[in-house]
């Protein structure tokens, strides 16, 4: 087990990566109200090693619930359990039950100590990382929350090899991101060890999510609420995100795309060279991520204008320089719109 800590202006996170969920209740309060919150899949396969808490919840499955509606009943069963400020909530799932959990903890009572057991590559290279938690608003990502970290979150490695391989890669699609922006060795690590990624190697798996977090850690604790370096880690989601809404593709599939368009854009703009736009590409589609969607360039664009990044009629945009190393610079959506055509 490893274990890694995010200190920032709003509080402190530890992560473990390799613990177990069956040690959880080793980091519970004691003597508070603890509830969990779940989603059935997970409930079904592991419920038998959650801990004895006061309430179990679960929240439907699939981001087209990740909504301000399904909040409701949680809220009501909270109440009705005389849940109160000492309470505690324990989020056990992938991205969306932790960024539901997390979200109804930030808000309850006007806030209650939360913290996660992530079990998918996705959320625990991204979603439980970092103190981002939100809903989905008429479709578009997060565009409703908060800032809040987690006591502590858990990166449940045997967890993983129980995930379908679709959900797998999208996880992927953010740990390329990283090293795309961040740590050339990890990229290069990543292109030598897909191999090992198809047959759910713990090891690789272990130095996917551990090299993400060391990554993510060291700028969040400066920059917690995205006002600066933070703003690297959206790499590739001014286009993913709307294209996400668009196609109903999973999360790290549709960053995958729009990190091709955002590795065009920059050599376009004499930022990048084209060699190594190529060698993002050939990763991606050496992994099994897709590279590009059949989309409707309008669309694509109007639904990008209600980015929650927008200033304006600008956005921070990431540009990649060079494979381990990116800048971000505001672009106009006028100038968006004369490129947007050919990069889809």
């Amino acid at each position: 087990m490893k274990k890694l800590e995010i200190k920032s202006s709003i509080g402190s996170s530890e992560i473990f990566v390799g613990e177990s969920l069956a040690n959880v209740s080793r980091y519970l309060p004691k003597g508070r109200k603890i509830a969990i919150i779940t989603d059935p899949a997970i409930r079904s396969l592991y419920g038998n090693q959650f801990p004895k808490v006061d309430l179990i919840l679960e929240i439907p499955q699939g981001e087209a619930n990740k909504n301000l509606q399904s909040l409701d009943a949680i809220f009501e069963q909270l109440i009705n359990a005389e849940f109160d400020r000492s309470s505690f909530i324990l989020g056990i799932g992938g991205g969306i039950v932790c960024d539901m959990s997390g979200f109804i903890a930030t808000i309850f009572m006007r806030g209650i100590e939360f913290g996660f057991v992530s079990t998918t590559l996705l959320s625990q290279v991204d979603a439980s990382v970092g103190g981002k938690n939100g809903v989905n608003f008429q479709g578009y990502k997060n565009m409703i929350g908060t800032f809040s970290l987690p006591k502590f979150v858990i990166c449940e490695l045997n967890i993983l090899k129980s995930l379908p391989e679709r959900e797998l890669l999208s996880g992927m699609g953010e740990v390329v991101k990283h090293g795309a922006i961040a740590s050339e060795w990890l990229f290069s690590y990543i292109e030598n060890h897909v191999a090992d990624l198809k047959k759910y190697s713990m090891e690789a798996l272990e130095t996917f999510v551990y090299e993400s977090i060391v990554i993510k850690s060291s700028v969040v604790s400066g920059d917690v609420k995205e006002s600066g370096q933070r703003r690297i880690f959206n790499f590739g989601h001014t286009f993913g995100h709307a294209i996400e809404k668009i196609t109903k593709m999973p999360h790290g599939c549709a960053v995958s795309v729009g990190m091709v368009m955002a590795a065009k854009l920059s050599v376009i703009k004499g930022k990048m060279k084209q060699t190594e736009c190529d060698r993002l590409v050939n990763l991606l589609k050496k992994i099994g991520l897709p590279t590009s969607a059949e989309i409707n360039p309008d669309e694509l664009l109007d639904v990008m204008k209600c980015d929650k990044k927008r200033e304006g009629d600008s956005v921070h945009f990431v540009y990649l320089t060079g494979i381990g190393a990116c800048s971000v610079e505001k672009i106009t959506y006028t100038e968006l719109a004369s490129l947007i055509r050919d990069l889809c």
